[in-house]
């Protein structure tokens, strides 16, 4: 039964942390590993190590940033997979690159560790209100095995396809989302620059139905200068550049996206750590007229 199993988070951040609360309510506990031995709120006890976590956890969920990240907590003697048994289940929720994701998978197929890859699309408020899109590749029976832990933090799973598949799906969601958010900040640039009424110009874009739900909320934010990180500008732009990557690797042309990548890299340089929708407050800083 859930109620008596143990899920041992690999970053503890906004997001695994928000995580963490909604399988409480599920009937889960927790136990964290962070390399500060702190991270995210509650009173999740830290162990020192990914594999100490692993071995008091039933499930090992990890929420890593990168592929550089992932490598350090998952292999080597202290790494998770160390401290796996046989049929162990390592959920891998971070968004990482397919590649990364494919060597864990195999990495686990070699210790009869049952891997899935996957990321989740939506911010802090999707995962403090247990509505994130978990998008998962593996096989029918390892959904079937990790879909208590999806159905805690979620609103739906989509099952992406085989092992990669959700890593390669969150990149395509990822690539719209930001590209999406680069056309409102030029939109509302141009906007600003040819003289329209700040405030009329905002309020009209809420009302657009061309726009995203999820796009309004950032022009909300960005209307009064309200940058608090849901999705920090610095994984935002890492993901549309491990977009990047996997494209050309498929020779598949994506110059919006890479034009888009090059805003992101522009923000990340002035506001790592802001909300990806920064973007817009480059934007308008950049067409600021004060006449």
């Amino acid at each position: 039964m859930s109620s008596q199993q143990t899920v041992g988070f690999i970053g503890f951040g906004a997001m695994a942390c928000r995580m963490a609360e909604n399988l409480a309510k599920a009937g889960f506990a927790a136990v964290a590993y962070t390399p500060s031995g702190k991270g995210g709120k509650g009173d999740t006890p830290f162990l020192p190590t990914p594999a100490e976590v692993a071995r008091k956890a039933d499930i090992v969920l990890v929420c890593v940033p990168d592929d550089e990240a992932l490598d350090a907590s998952m292999y080597g003697a202290d790494g998770a997979l160390a401290g796996m048994s046989a049929n162990g289940l390592l959920l891998n929720t971070s968004s990482v690159s397919p590649e990364a994701a494919q060597a864990l998978f195999d990495a686990g197929a070699a210790k009869n560790i049952c891997v899935i890859d996957c990321p989740v699309s939506g911010s802090t408020p999707e995962a403090e209100s247990a509505n994130l899109l978990v998008l998962a590749g593996g096989t029918d029976d390892a959904i079937a095995r990790a879909k208590p832990v999806f159905d805690a933090i979620g609103r739906m799973t989509i099952h992406a396809g085989p092992a990669g598949s959700g890593a390669r799906l969150k990149l395509v969601v990822n690539g719209i989302m930001g590209a999406g958010l680069a056309a409102v900040a030029e939109g509302i640039a141009y906007g600003l620059a040819a003289g329209l009424e700040r405030d009329m110009l905002f309020n009209a874009m809420d009302e657009l139905a061309v726009i995203s739900p999820h796009h309004k909320r950032k022009i909300r934010m960005a209307k009064v200068g309200d940058f608090s990180s849901q999705f920090p500008t610095r994984l935002m732009q890492k993901d549309m550049r491990l977009l990047l990557d996997a494209a050309a690797r498929l020779a598949v042309p994506v110059p919006t996206m890479g034009a888009v990548t090059q805003q992101l890299s522009l923000t990340r340089r002035a506001a790592p750590d802001a909300d990806y929708s920064a973007l817009i407050g480059v934007m308008e800083k950049i067409v600021a007229n004060d006449d």
